[in-house]
């Protein structure tokens, strides 16, 4: 199940939002509506899905409408009409009572203004929210330890907002939104207001603590290279449309249209687009049920040099070279662990391509692509890589090509 679902979302600013219906149904434009209704289209029949446990960015430039949604999804702004789905419930359906337990218990939200309160501890700060729910002292106490303690403040407890950084203080926002354990966290342009290297940190900060908490996500953006950084899926707007949802990479390689491909057009590709994107199948043999004879047959049937080793579940051990393999047999021995080559290049799924490589020019075999247990999922060859690099045409110096031409040949 979707813990979001937002269906032809409309909002329209003006006293007369009904006025607006029909003319969006006849195809004008948010200008031309608001020159003969005075209603503004800030949200025109916006629909996505937030999956559970997703980092999901929507982005856009200024009006484009990206934080009256994140408003609408917790019922800060009152949708004109549309329906919004948390798990199996209607928020738009829910009376005042059922809103205040659903922000209480399973929402929270972090704003680009801190909102601290300058006389209260750190500490006081994070558990204001349950202070003003009416938990007992003891255990709200507790809790903002405990929030603190995730995002990096344990020992600042009881200092004074003002004694903080600017980053340090918006990780006081991030701790208050998480006191309560919520299910969904709604951050609005979070790190908007920080310098560029605090924020560089924040956006490192907030995906490790993703890994450890495991939140669903919706984070509102201006800045394309965050959100490719920190979404799985990015929704971009624009005058009250989402224009396209998609992966990172999915954006980059395929915009739904000149507006994204204008947007996305200046971006390094090799910081975003991952080994997982160009990796092919390893030939592999298997230990110990094959031996040196099974190994030549292949690499000969597939035209390598090089097979890959892995065992019955799949776990990568190495490679055998076809001129040690053609040795181990003249031998007369079967066992592929004598010959078995384990100092080699590995990387992940999602590692990029500009991280690759450095890989490739150390590398003498192209790059084995494991995942978090071992397990091999293909590989990257070096042709490979310089072929993404100069299709991209960005993201590596000229030096940096020229060492990786020369170790290819």
């Amino acid at each position: 199940m979707a813990a979001i679902t937002v269906k032809n979302l409309f909002k329209i600013f003006g006293k007369k939002p009904e006025k607006a219906l029909p003319l969006i149904e006849e195809g004008k434009s948010k200008d031309e509506i608001l020159n003969e209704t005075g209603n503004t289209i800030a949200i025109n029949d916006a629909s996505f899905e937030v999956k559970e446990k997703e980092m999901f960015v929507i982005m856009g430039l200024s009006g484009s409408g990206k934080s009256t949604v994140l408003r609408c999804l917790n019922r800060l702004i009152e949708p004109t009409s549309g329906t919004i789905m948390i798990g199996d419930e209607d928020i738009t359906k829910m009376d005042k009572d059922r809103l205040l337990e659903l922000r209480r218990k399973h929402m929270s939200m972090v704003f680009q203004n801190f909102g601290l309160f300058p006389h209260r501890t750190v500490a006081n700060n994070v558990e204001y929210g349950l202070e003003i729910s009416g938990m007992d002292k003891d255990k709200r106490k507790e809790k903002a330890y405990e929030a603190l303690e995730i995002v990096g403040l344990k020992g600042y407890e009881e200092q004074k907002p003002s004694e903080l950084s600017g980053g340090m203080q918006q990780r006081v926002g991030l701790a208050r939104a998480l006191a309560n354990d919520p299910e969904i966290l709604l951050m609005d342009e979070a790190f908007s207001a920080l310098d560029p290297l605090i924020r560089a940190d924040m956006q490192d900060e907030l995906l490790e603590l993703q890994a450890e908490v495991h939140k669903t996500v919706v984070f509102i953006t201006h800045d394309l290279d965050e959100a490719l950084k920190i979404g799985d899926r990015i929704a971009i707007m624009k005058d009250g449309y989402v224009v396209q949802v998609g992966t990172p990479e999915e954006i980059l390689t395929n915009p739904a249209n000149d507006y994204v491909k204008a947007f996305v057009q200046n971006v390094d590709r090799t910081k975003v687009i991952t080994a997982q994107a160009i990796m092919r199948k390893a030939p592999t043999v298997q230990i110990p049920k094959d031996g040196p004879s099974v190994a030549i047959r292949n690499m000969e049937k597939v035209g390598v040099s090089t097979t890959y080793v892995v065992n019955e579940n799949r776990h990568l051990k190495g490679i055998v070279t076809i001129d040690d393999a053609i040795e181990l047999k003249d031998r007369d021995s079967k066992d592929l662990q004598e010959i078995l080559i384990k100092d080699i290049e590995v990387a992940g799924p999602d590692t990029p391509i500009n991280a690759l490589l450095s890989k490739s020019i150390q590398s003498k075999y192209p790059i084995a692509v494991v995942d978090e247990d071992s397990k091999l999922l293909g590989i990257v060859d070096r042709a490979t890589i310089l072929a993404e690099l100069n299709e991209n045409g960005s993201g590596e110096s000229e030096s940096d090509k020229e060492k990786f031409k020369i170790s290819s040949t």
